[in-house]
């Protein structure tokens, strides 16, 4: 059959709540999360990484409060792109839109790349690549790229039931070491003389270390939210994608806290090791359970990490999907097979051009590329999560579109103290030395960018305007 584009009849209400999960889970990728992210917040908040990761947790939930309640009156390929525009306006909506496809497409970056450097690791630690040249592990990112484009242009049920199938193992994987490790700690006999202690949750570098190390905890949460892309694509919409939205970010919460903290404590609570780990469940699966568990965990993470790919362009091809519906272009247009297969082409190479930019104009590693697109993802993806949290506000309390308490209004605006110190501390003071100096620039320059095609297009925002009018919602 030829997949000659159409308009109609778009995309399609073919997906369950736990296929909404997958995207969910998938993007936020906590097998390889749980295995490269915590050694970034160690620098900055010593050995209290659990308590970092603690207050990440409770501001990813105070931020899914908004989402859920948007979910329930709003369904709506373009997520925040939608929610925004409808409370705060076409332009806010447009601006907050283009600002999550940046983090996406950040993302898709950071995690293709670590797939190159962890299948790289991998396939060295079992001989199979003994001596990879510096540029080795861009040939695996090429080919996590290719595969993620592969398989978005498939049907969305079989791409959300391959992320469920791939990070499903993985966690089971991790969630079993941690257990045996734990077990360890509580009788005394882990290596190095390492023991259970509440120590890890007491910060040695003070509150404001550890709301910077909190970034890289909203990193490893990033994603939680993506089912709302799928809000036209899900049976039971309503119902459904809160669900899914709010069950990722409880499951996300407990597991990046325990997990985090059984890895500090079997580092025995020495933040230096802990931070120059290059694999912390890798190491200490070879530590305290055989070095095939290793090896086990390092391919896969390094799957979670081509997973996480497949989510981030999935997601991100569904907000440009939306952008080009309501702008009337090609990129608003889905194939015979009800895929958005232009927009899914546009972000895959995107992402590939950021890849290339960064290793040719600045000799970028693969390492590079994975923290210096987190940085900057996160950064924006930030302030995107603080004007869908005010949108929520306004759709809740100001306009009163739903029935909710009053006092439920303590949600929101604890969510946004706490993303707003987050991004505060982490700009304050400026960095000055090193590629940081950076991230605030690029993450600023995407927004700036954002607000300045919406100024420069004041008909595609009344277009906007009026396509969300007519978006799915009610009391």
């Amino acid at each position: 059959m030829s997949d000659t584009v159409e308009t109609r009849p778009g995309l399609r209400r073919s997906l369950s709540v736990w296929q909404a999960v997958g995207l969910s889970v998938a993007l936020m990728a906590p097998s390889m999360a749980a295995n490269i992210n915590p050694q970034q917040t160690a620098a900055a908040a010593g050995r209290a990484v659990p308590l970092a990761f603690l207050l990440a947790a409770v501001g990813v939930l105070l931020v899914a409060y908004g989402f859920v309640k948007l979910c329930q009156y709003y369904q709506h390929a373009g997520s925040v792109y939608a929610f925004v525009g409808a409370t705060l306006g076409p332009r806010a909506g447009v601006v907050s839109g283009i600002g999550l496809l940046g983090t996406y497409t950040f993302y898709a970056v950071v995690t293709s790349s670590a797939a190159g450097t962890l299948g790289t690791a991998f396939l060295t630690q079992v001989g199979i690549w003994p001596s990879p040249p510096s540029w080795g592990p861009f040939v695996l990112t090429a080919v996590a790229l290719i595969g993620a484009w592969l398989l978005a242009v498939l049907p969305a049920r079989r791409g959300t039931s391959t992320l469920l199938a791939v990070e499903g193992a993985t966690i089971a994987v991790i969630l079993l070491v941690t257990v045996v490790i734990l077990v360890r700690l509580l009788a005394g006999n882990a290596p190095g003389g390492a023991r259970f202690s509440m120590a890890v949750f007491v910060p040695e570098t003070g509150l404001s270390g550890v709301f910077l190390g909190a970034v890289f905890g909203f990193l490893s949460f990033a994603g939680f939210e993506a089912a709302a892309t799928l809000g036209e694509e899900t049976h039971d919409p309503k119902r459904n994608i809160p669900r899914a939205i709010l069950g990722t970010a409880v499951f996300g919460g407990l597991y990046f806290v325990v997990v985090t903290a059984v890895e500090m404590m079997a580092f025995g609570s020495d933040a230096t090791a802990f931070h120059d780990s290059p694999s912390l469940l890798g190491d200490l699966g070879g530590r305290y359970a055989g070095a095939w568990v290793g090896d086990v965990i390092s391919v896969g993470a390094a799957i979670s990490a081509f997973g996480c790919c497949l989510a981030c362009v999935v997601g991100g091809s569904r907000l440009l999907y939306a952008l080009g519906r309501d702008a009337g272009g090609g990129l608003g247009r889905t194939s015979s097979r009800g895929t958005p297969v232009a927009a899914v082409t546009a972000v895959t190479l995107a992402a590939v051009l950021i890849i290339v930019v960064c290793a040719v104009f600045f000799g970028a590693t693969a390492s590079d590329t994975f923290a210096w697109s987190g940085s900057i993802g996160t950064l924006i993806l930030l302030v995107i999560y603080l004007l869908t949290t005010a949108g929520a506000i306004l759709l809740l309390f100001v306009k009163r579109r739903m029935r909710v308490p009053a006092w439920h209004l303590v949600f929101p605006i604890g969510a946004l103290a706490v993303l707003g110190y987050t991004v505060y501390v982490n700009v304050v003071p400026y960095p000055t030395e090193g590629p940081a100096r950076w991230f605030p620039v690029v993450a600023a320059a995407v927004l700036v960018l954002a607000v300045l095609a919406v100024l420069s297009a004041p008909r595609f925002a009344r277009r906007v305007g009026e396509r969300l009018t007519s978006v799915d919602g009610g009391a």
